[in-house]
């Protein structure tokens, strides 16, 4: 017996999701998508030279759909009375809101998902946006409410929530109307990490590095990191998605290969993504490198290949994502500069407080431009982490935020963007 998904993209079938018996699954493209001016693939790993996928193609990219959280797919499992270790079950009941541009959906609800339409939403009061929050920080699993019609997935392991947003109103959408914001509550043991990830987006945007926008939000008692979904585009037609894939997608890698230590892609290997798929890519590259100087100079630890996503446009050719999870941990207790480990290595260190010019010249020969231009690139980086730093915490307080925790980032961010320009110049 087989089980089929559909996958759709604005209102038209890209493909077809099939489960086989022992759970083998293929995914094979629409041929009238194919042939389409302006179609683009599902994953660039899966072109659309090819008609189908197998097993070992489609399974690992599905997963990069799913939440990199067992507890938050073990309640899921539960909640829908499937099973944890299928992504084609847990997407069934999820897949009609995901990353990108693709929705799946089985053949009895894809209707929905087809032709235009006016959105549907069903609108929350602040007070219920409020009760979600405090549902989802008492259940890391609680991304929907069991009584909702909007189906979503999101990747990562963070707990969170996708709500769409218009005319000042909240509210959960349904068939082919998007989610266009993610809700992140604080997470348990980082106080004021919403502060900290607003403020540390905004310093990106500031230095020239595209990243997500984002605010800080309280809805009654509860506090949220609000930020506006880019792969999300109001258009003469309406919203629309935009398809994406993160980079461990693109390689082909099941999300527990996101870090280098569990044999995830080193920079190099992002890097060669990029300048295979990109329509700029000397620009992508050196954006990329830019941003991971920035993780670099912030303490931001987690710049894995799960947190660097790709735009995919007609023809397949990609442009690098906004930035997006970027957050500084030296201002929490326990995480001093020299103990921080690196996602992903830079030059072959992992250590924040062990990179020297050498690390940033063997980083530049595994991304493929020139040393002096990175070198110049992440001084230039350094120095302005820290004549804008002030600026921009002052700016964060304007928006009415007064966490403890800015003064923290001002401080030691402020520090280390001064040592990363000494040991620059050593």
């Amino acid at each position: 017996m087989t089980e089929r998904l559909i996958a759709a993209a604005n209102g038209e079938v890209m493909g077809y999701l099939t489960r086989h018996r022992h759970g083998r699954l293929t995914f094979s493209y629409d041929e009238a998508w194919r042939r389409a001016s302006g179609a683009y693939p599902l994953s660039l790993s899966m072109p659309l030279a090819g008609a189908e996928y197998g097993h070992d193609g489609i399974e690992p990219w599905l997963w990069g759909l799913l939440p990199d959280n067992e507890n938050v797919l073990a309640q899921w499992a539960r909640r829908f009375q499937v099973s944890a270790r299928s992504a084609f079950s847990l997407l069934r009941a999820t897949g009609e809101d995901c990353p990108g541009g693709v929705q799946f959906a089985p053949p009895d609800r894809v209707e929905r998902l087809l032709g235009g339409q006016d959105p549907e939403v069903d609108w929350l009061t602040e007070e219920q946006v409020g009760a979600r929050l405090r549902a989802l920080n008492e259940d890391g699993s609680a991304w929907r409410l069991p009584g909702d019609a909007g189906r979503f997935s999101l990747a990562g392991a963070q707990a969170k929530t996708a709500l769409y947003f218009a005319d000042h109103r909240w509210g959960v959408p349904r068939g082919r109307t998007p989610t266009t914001h993610i809700l992140k509550p604080p997470i348990p043991g980082f106080p004021g990490h919403c502060e900290n990830e607003h403020l540390c987006l905004t310093l990106a945007r500031a230095l020239g590095v595209a990243a997500a926008r984002s605010r800080v939000r309280r809805f009654g008692e509860q506090t949220a990191l609000v930020v506006e979904r880019y792969d999300r585009v109001g258009t003469a037609d309406g919203l629309v998605r935009v398809h994406q894939e993160d980079l461990c997608q693109a390689l082909g890698l099941p999300p527990t290969a996101k870090y280098e230590s569990d044999g995830g892609p080193g920079y190099g290997r992002m890097a060669e993504v990029i300048r295979t798929h990109s329509s700029r890519p000397g620009h992508d590259l050196r954006t990329f490198a830019r941003a991971i100087a920035l993780n670099w100079v912030i303490g931001g630890t987690d710049a894995h290949a799960k947190n660097f996503s790709l735009l995919i446009g007609g023809g397949g050719r990609a442009s690098l994502a906004p930035l997006y999870d970027v957050a500084s941990l030296l201002p929490y207790p326990g995480h001093y500069e020299p103990r921080l480990k690196l996602a992903t290595k830079i030059g072959g260190e992992a250590r924040l407080g062990y990179i020297r010019t050498r690390h940033w010249t063997r980083f530049a020969k595994d991304v493929g431009l020139p040393a002096v231009e990175v070198h110049s690139l992440c001084e230039a980086v350094a120095v302005n982490v820290a004549e804008r730093l002030h600026g921009i915490v002052a700016a964060t307080r304007a928006e009415g935020l007064d966490d403890a925790i800015l003064d923290r980032l001002e401080e030691r961010i402020g520090a280390r963007a001064m040592a990363c320009q000494a040991t620059l110049r050593a």
